[in-house]
């Protein structure tokens, strides 16, 4: 296990200190909850007083770790697995109580706010009510802004040029057109053209700037709250890119691109367990060579803006690094695609002797090849498990047995990507993945025989298996302590709409499942 810690300064990426101390990965338990779920009057959850609430309940019931998905601004289908950028946070997670705390906002804003759904976020709504509120806030702002906002600026001048121009121009030129999309001569970055942009939505960039300002002062006050709780925060490095990103606009040479700007290749994975024709993610395809041409200077960047964010990081589908699934644009599934050697050991070589050695865990599910796990064994990354995939015919099941951990794992009862535990518990396999009936029922004598269980508060057995296990570290996403069904599940993978949508209610979280919890914890020594 490696033995790591940092001091970090949110939204200063040059500022990111490594220090050898104690491990970061001792036997802990933690939740998964995304921002957005936290429950307020504002449709959508974010950096105000919910986010502390969810803190202190963190701490009350013994929990070490909050484990969020990627915080940047999202685009095509409201994921934070597609963003605008990298390295951006994403503007509606900006508390507006805090606006109006700063002065920057007046308190009758909110009272031209709809009725927004209590379960559910609706993005439509959120984005039509709160981005002009953020636009009146900058127009207070920018009367007398702090001396912190020019060193903001300066600080992270690599990535928020490039990212506040682009946002600009999307507004400019229409959400709902990408860069790809654009006139020929600022689709490929003509130095006049981004001149005369640059002077004529001056104003417009200003402002983006300033939401990127005020969403990593709000970012680092939270990290800070917890830190002071004792609470770690887990983000999530997606290996790919939006190919409607800053990201790609900007750096066009490290991706597989025509002249035009359009992917020639596209990534996602083969069939499998839980898709008879794969997943087509769409995401553009990198150009390893050129990236390792550069040192991986791209993804060191990458790496040292996520580690000035978050304490741990989860690396989502580490398994495409060693090797991806490349799909030619323009195919309707992923069958017709094939597996290209990635850059495997080199860039996490480079990235270590740049940075030291980070606090990652591997996301190795899915086809997993002795490959891929000496390359994650050989840096020390925990890889993870997931408790309700044990039971069935998924090749890794016997590994998700909790009998089989190592203590070297961070394990879980579900993840965003799959049903919510009650929900796999009463599901018939339909619609949600390749099983069939007969595969349900024999997954659920399984699971009865091995959790010693008549199936009452499967929630519960599960999370207690999770808890009793080895595994150093054991999260579980906020759904399955609610015991909620299939109606909470954040994610179906291949349904493009519909999801990331899941709200907590205000209320919710009974003290007994705080209680409850601790217990746990403290029974099976993650206190």
């Amino acid at each position: 296990m490696k033995e790591i810690t940092w001091t970090v300064a949110s939204g200063n990426a040059d500022n990111v200190e490594l220090v050898s101390t104690l491990a970061k990965f001792t036997r802990s338990a933690g939740v998964l909850m995304h921002p957005t779920s936290l429950p307020n009057h504002s449709g959508i959850g974010d950096f105000g007083p919910a986010a502390y609430d969810f803190v202190d309940f963190l701490h009350a019931s013994g929990q070490r770790i909050w484990q969020v998905l990627p915080l940047g601004p999202t685009g095509y289908g409201d994921s934070p697995y597609q963003l605008f950028s990298a390295f951006a946070g994403n503007p509606l997670l900006i508390s507006l109580e805090n606006l109006v705390q700063e002065n920057w906002l007046d308190a009758e804003a909110f009272e031209s706010a709809p009725e927004f759904p209590e379960t559910e976020v609706d993005f439509g709504a959120v984005l039509e009510w709160k981005l002009p509120l953020l636009d009146r806030a900058y127009t207070q702002f920018a009367k007398n802004p702090p001396a912190e906002f020019a060193a903001f600026r300066e600080d992270n001048s690599d990535w928020l040029a490039d990212y506040a121009l682009f946002a600009a121009l999307k507004r400019h030129f229409g959400a709902e057109r990408i860069w790809s999309k654009w006139p020929a001569a600022i689709r490929a970055r003509n130095a006049e053209e981004i001149a005369a942009y640059s002077h004529d939505l001056a104003d417009s960039i200003r402002c983006l700037e300033f939401q990127q300002f005020v969403f990593f002062r709000q970012w680092s006050a939270l990290q800070k709250y917890s830190h002071g709780r004792g609470i770690q925060i887990m983000g999530d490095i997606p290996i790919y890119v939006a190919h409607d990103s800053a990201d790609v606009w900007a750096n066009p040479d490290l991706f597989q691109l025509d002249a035009d700007g359009n992917s020639l290749a596209v990534a996602g994975v083969p069939p499998d367990y839980f898709s008879a024709t794969g997943q087509l993610w769409g995401n553009p395809i990198y150009r390893w060579s050129d990236m390792a041409a550069s040192g991986f200077r791209w993804w060191i960047e990458r790496f040292r803006a996520s580690f000035a964010t978050f304490d741990l990081v989860r690396l989502d589908h580490f398994r495409g690094f060693e090797a991806y699934w490349e799909v030619p644009s323009g195919e309707a599934t992923a069958q017709n695609g094939q597996w290209v050697k990635g850059p495997g050991a080199a860039l996490f070589e480079a990235v270590e002797k740049e940075l030291g050695p980070l606090a990652i865990v591997a996301e190795n599910l899915g086809v997993i090849t002795p490959e891929v796990e000496n390359v994650r064994k050989r840096f020390g990354y925990p890889g993870m498990a997931v408790l309700q995939f044990a039971f069935g015919t998924d090749p890794q099941a016997p590994d998700f047995k909790p009998h089989n951990y190592a203590r070297q794992l961070a394990a879980y009862t579900g993840t965003h990507d799959n049903d919510t535990a009650m929900g796999w518990w009463k599901s018939c396999g339909a619609g949600d993945s390749t099983r069939t009936s007969e595969d349900t029922d024999r997954e659920k004598h399984n699971a009865r025989r091995y959790l010693n269980t008549d199936g009452e508060e499967m929630n519960w057995t599960l999370i207690r298996a999770l808890l009793a296990s080895v595994a150093d570290v054991a999260v579980v996403p906020m759904q399955d302590l609610l015991g909620l069904g299939s109606e909470a599940r954040m994610n179906t993978p291949g349904i493009p709409g519909g999801n990331w949508r899941w709200r907590m209610k205000p209320g919710q979280l009974k003290p007994r499942i705080v209680s409850r919890l601790r217990e746990m914890v403290m029974l099976y020594d993650r206190l």
